[in-house]
């Protein structure tokens, strides 16, 4: 019995000296944890210190340089537009005359024919409406030059091919047809005037009345030359080449499908004429291809239905998407013609292929106060020139029996 107790009271010693030494053990743990973690905490505050000492430096040795505050910064970092402005309102052109380019002593304001070039801001303005409108530049190819012309160099011919044996003669292909377009620059203008008391009130947007009413006279004007200009001191216009029947078409010309009526469309029927119009164009503009023409047309098509009794045109599903007709989308351009007797109501085609704007990009304003007091006005013009570079990609429709 004896034995059996001090073999208790051995095991009891052994497991309480066990316990005590894991309680050490994890005190140690804890205690060099925390050590680490005191230190991690001291060198995190030695970085935060040393990074903020640093960008007190760079902020001292900045402001030592002279930089300018955030606002007088903004006015820095936009002097034309602040010039411009100063221009528009009482025509104090010194602003303008003092901007150099790169420190030379050139003017980057003063236009070479006269005027001043309208500051960043408003140009993408204008630009912007340009773009936003129904006319023919929002489905065209539109490049921007600095010369009076731009030249499309046109391959209208296949590279020749054929098979070849290892001991037959190889025949001669074809010799390739280039032919050269120039699409001459051509000036565009427009003359909004404003009254000096107007001006004078610095709570009316100068520059954005300015924009506005140069893109309501440029769209217009853009919009009736691309469709009908006669290349005259304007765009070459869609319309303007000569028109054949499409089994008669070659280069040069554009090829037409009839409506079947002499009039309007044909009594029976009416739709065909849209599917012969949309098959009569080569496959490979077809994917890229949309419908041209004003809305008295469209008033007419949009009743059409196939033989299953669907609808040929189809509203866009979202804001900003244009309708559709056959699956294709529709520009509305209400420099088309009518639906009338010879009439060519509509176009169809991939427009980026086979009509090219070219325009400088550059607009400038010229501030006349004298010509029509108490009034001034503002003479902005800019240069664009248009015309027809793939015959092949446009086809018409044509109001006539054949």
């Amino acid at each position: 019995m004896t034995e059996t107790k001090a073999r208790a009271g051995e095991a009891v010693s052994q497991a309480q000296m066990t316990t005590q030494t894991a309680a050490a053990e994890a005190k140690a743990a804890m205690t060099g944890f925390l050590s680490e973690f005191n230190r991690f905490q001291e060198d995190v505050k030695s970085t935060l210190k040393h990074q903020e000492e640093r960008l007190t430096m760079l902020n001292a040795k900045t402001m030592s340089y002279g930089r300018p505050a955030l606002s007088a910064r903004a006015e820095v970092e936009a002097p034309h537009q602040k010039a411009f402005n100063a221009y528009l309102r009482s025509g104090d052109d010194d602003g303008l005359r003092g901007l150099t380019l790169e420190g030379k002593a050139m003017s980057t304001a003063v236009a070479a024919d006269g005027g001043y070039l309208v500051d960043p801001q408003t140009a993408e303005r204008v630009q912007s409406l340009l773009l936003s409108t129904s006319s023919l530049r929002s489905i065209a190819n539109v490049v921007q030059v600095e010369a009076t012309s731009f030249d499309v160099i046109v391959d209208r011919s296949e590279v020749g091919s054929g098979w070849a044996t290892e001991t037959a003669a190889t025949t001669e292909t074809a010799t390739p047809i280039i032919e050269r377009i120039s699409i001459k620059l051509h000036e565009l203008a427009a003359m909004p005037k404003a009254s000096q008391r107007l001006l004078d009130d610095s709570a009316f947007d100068v520059e954005g009345w300015l924009a506005e009413k140069i893109a309501t006279r440029f769209i217009r004007a853009e919009a009736a030359a691309f469709i009908n200009g006669d290349g005259v001191d304007k765009p070459k216009g869609i319309l303007l080449p000569t028109k054949v029947a499409n089994a008669s078409w070659t280069w040069g010309n554009i090829g037409y499908v009839p409506t079947g009526a002499a009039a309007d469309f044909a009594a029976t029927n009416p739709a065909d004429c849209i599917v012969n119009l949309v098959y009569a164009l080569g496959s490979d503009y077809r994917a890229n291809a949309a419908f041209v023409m004003n809305s008295k047309t469209v008033g007419a098509v949009r009743k059409m239905k196939d033989a299953d009794g669907r609808f040929l045109w189809s509203d866009g599903l979202a804001a900003g998407e244009p309708a559709r007709l056959m699956g294709y989308p529709v520009l509305v351009s209400e420099d088309m013609p009518d639906i009338a007797a010879n009439a060519f109501a509509i176009a169809f085609g991939d427009f980026r292929a086979a009509y090219t704007i070219a325009e400088r990009p550059d607009l400038r304003i010229l501030r006349d106060p004298f010509s029509a007091k108490p009034n001034v006005l503002f003479y902005a013009n800019k240069r664009v020139g248009g015309d027809i570079t793939d015959f092949a990609a446009i086809k018409l429709l044509r109001v006539a029996v054949s």
